[in-house]
């Protein structure tokens, strides 16, 4: 998930001319080493605080479907996570640095959440938004101070970014739906003689499954209609 959101960013930001004009977007921590090979226009997404969102953690599971209808697994609820990202420009003089920085936090701004076009993967998938917050007052995550010092560079203008997304629950298959009854034999405790006709439970109208038992071939019966909510049986 958090490669798919690294992504996203960089379309996103792709987006906005930066790649165009040849300023490179890369995901790498700030560092002085780093800041001293550093020999073109660059914009810096740097994550550097991961945490869960414990609000939104949900229970149950969901059904997943096949082609067909039939329901072959069991997914657990997708769970929250807060990205958060420290975002620098990186030019020969200062007044090219804001600029970009600018052009960075206008295209930032202007989103609320990661466009549906730039999801990949697992986010693509579960089709649920993924929030974009930009320079909020309500970033829970270390200082930017705080970050400089433990990278071993020195302080410089700084965008903070969060990105809350979800991550995919675990699948767990499920067996095939229960289309016969129970079938109870019996049989005299002699040698050579024939099984006496399974006697089945519950369910009528079906054919005997026959020596093999549930463990040979049966035909697959059309998959139950699914209601959609707020649906009424009759």
């Amino acid at each position: 998930m958090i490669h798919e959101v690294d992504e996203a960013l960089r379309g996103l930001l792709g987006e906005s001319g930066l790649e165009a004009s040849g300023v490179e977007v890369v995901f790498d921590a700030p560092t002085r080493d780093w800041a001293a090979r550093r020999t073109a226009p660059t914009v810096c997404v740097f994550l550097y605080d991961i945490r869960e969102d414990a609000t939104r953690r949900g229970s149950g599971a969901g059904e997943v479907y096949d082609a067909d209808g039939y329901v072959v697994a069991r997914r657990t609820p997708p769970r929250w996570f807060e990205l958060t990202y420290l975002v620098t420009a990186w030019a020969s003089r200062p007044q090219d640095e804001h600029r970009l920085l600018s052009q960075v936090l206008a295209t930032l701004v202007a989103a609320d959440a990661l466009p549906e076009r730039l999801l990949t993967g697992s986010l693509a998938e579960l089709g649920l938004s993924v929030s974009l917050d930009t320079s909020g007052t309500t970033l829970d995550a270390p200082a930017a101070s705080d970050v400089w010092s433990a990278l071993g560079g020195e302080l410089k203008a700084s965008l903070g970014v969060r990105v809350r997304a979800p991550l995919a629950g675990t699948n767990r298959a499920a067996a095939p739906p229960v289309t016969e009854g129970l079938v109870v034999r019996s049989a005299q405790g002699q040698q050579d003689e024939d099984p006496v006709p399974g006697r089945r439970l519950r369910y009528e109208g079906v054919s005997d499954p026959g020596p093999d038992g549930f463990a040979g071939p049966r035909e697959r019966r059309p998959a139950p209609a699914r209601r959609r909510r707020g649906d009424r049986q009759p």
